[in-house]
């Protein structure tokens, strides 16, 4: 295929940074249809909207998920992307793969697409970028027989589920992540493969509230680990980053002197509550009213450490921008036990809990934190069985009528006001 003139690309070679026009082109020596990405990408630029023609039904049998159907509007100018379908590939709980699994599928994404990879898409998967119809049915064979690889989601299903490294590297990890995550994975495997939904749902899990997978921010259903008790201090520790024995945020000053690290400045002050207090060279916390937030933690993390009585908060509904603008998801349940031994039966009882009054109520193209958006906060916590808190308030109470449920009021006197309802009617 014909290389193709592309200056406004070529642009973006030039930066300090790896570009990947440039690693496109090193591809394209190898798989000449990336040379026509390239020309198709350049005119999308010169004409400011996209060549892509919008999704297109194509997958794999028994599947109907996991393959991302592409196909060019301008086929002939451009044939050597007239289709180039994604494949999403399902990662392994923290990512972790071997140098052999990694060569493999390279290996066989060379024989059957592009050559050209994501790693790893915003859902979490490992993502293939290229391919022909007439491909994808080969591609999958040797992918699940030899490779022992298995598709991701796409669609309107469960998502791909994603974790961070969790205990396996992490010191600050209140549960694991990576067993939790695999446990999901396995346990819905339909919900992953067979679109049922209203629209896609996303699971995250991250070990700690510095929640390193984002799942606050990008997941309908995020297990963020916390802790119920105090905070661990270790006050010699304390008195060691004060006196300079240690470095403080764990030495990562990038070769910048910072000076003097001060405790009142750069902890107490900063803390988002004002939980935090110095008596003499002894760190006082008010447990009472910590968020959480991990910055002490970040900051001394000689000194300072998370709880012995570890579980997960479970927040529920973000979304990036679809129907109504981007939002973080909800504290839906502040603590929950994460039970390896139950088969993490509570984390499934709320799943299900909410797919069942989503799928009920839920729109076509709905995420379900827009559902809880449109039909509103206190039902979908009164259908989770949870108390509403202080924190669940977004402003004070603006309407001054108070409205009953029927089981709440007196049947005789629910009785009289339905009689008084009826007469005025008439």
């Amino acid at each position: 295929m014909p290389k193709h003139d592309t200056p406004m690309l070529d642009e973006l070679e030039k930066g300090p940074w790896p570009s990947f026009v440039t690693d496109i082109k090193r591809q394209a020596a190898q798989s000449p249809q990336c040379w026509d990405i390239l020309g198709q990408l350049e005119l999308s630029f010169k004409d400011k909207i996209t060549h892509w023609k919008h999704g297109g039904i194509v997958g794999v049998f028994g599947y109907g998920g996991g393959i991302v159907g592409r196909y060019s509007d301008v086929p002939k100018q451009f044939p050597g992307v007239a289709h180039f379908h994604t494949v999403r590939l399902a990662q392994p709980s923290g990512m972790y793969y071997s140098t052999k699994k990694m060569r493999a599928i390279c290996d066989l994404w060379q024989k059957y697409g592009s050559g050209m990879t994501n790693m790893h898409g915003s859902t979490g998967d490992l993502v293939l970028l290229g391919t022909t119809t007439d491909q994808l049915e080969p591609m999958f064979y040797e992918m699940t027989h030899d490779l022992n690889q298995d598709l991701g989601g796409s669609g309107s299903n469960l998502r791909t589920p994603s974790c961070c490294l969790g205990m396996s590297r992490c010191e600050w990890s209140c549960y694991d992540t990576q067993a939790l995550c695999h446990f999901l994975t396995m346990h819905y495997q339909d919900e992953i493969h067979r679109p049922a939904f209203p629209y896609k749902f996303k699971f995250k899990f991250s070990g700690c509230p510095n929640d390193c997978v984002a799942a606050i921010a990008r997941s309908d259903f995020a297990v963020i680990g916390t802790w119920k008790d105090d905070i661990r201090i270790d006050q010699a520790a304390v008195k060691g980053y004060m006196k300079g024995d240690f470095k403080a945020n764990a030495g990562a000053h990038s070769g910048r002197d910072w000076g003097k690290f001060n405790i009142q400045t750069e902890v107490v002050d900063l803390c988002p509550t004002g939980c935090m207090w110095m008596e003499g060279e002894t760190l006082k916390i008010d447990n009472a009213n910590c968020t959480r937030c991990m910055h002490c933690i970040n900051v001394m993390p000689r000194a300072l450490r998370p709880g012995v009585e570890t579980g997960a908060t479970i927040c529920v509904g973000a979304k990036a921008p679809i129907l109504d603008g981007a939002q973080f998801a909800t504290m839906t349940i502040p603590f929950m036990k994460i039970d390896a031994e139950s088969e993490y039966s509570d984390v499934v009882d709320a799943i299900e809990k909410i797919w069942d009054w989503w799928m009920e109520v839920g729109k076509n193209r709905e995420r379900v934190g827009e559902t809880i958006q449109r039909v509103g906060l206190p039902t979908f916590l009164t259908v989770m069985g949870v108390d509403i808190l202080p924190q669940h308030i977004r402003e004070p109470r603006s309407n001054p009528y108070v409205f009953w449920k029927e089981e709440e009021v007196e049947g005789g006197w629910t009785r009289d006001v339905k009689e008084f309802r009826k007469r005025n009617a008439q």
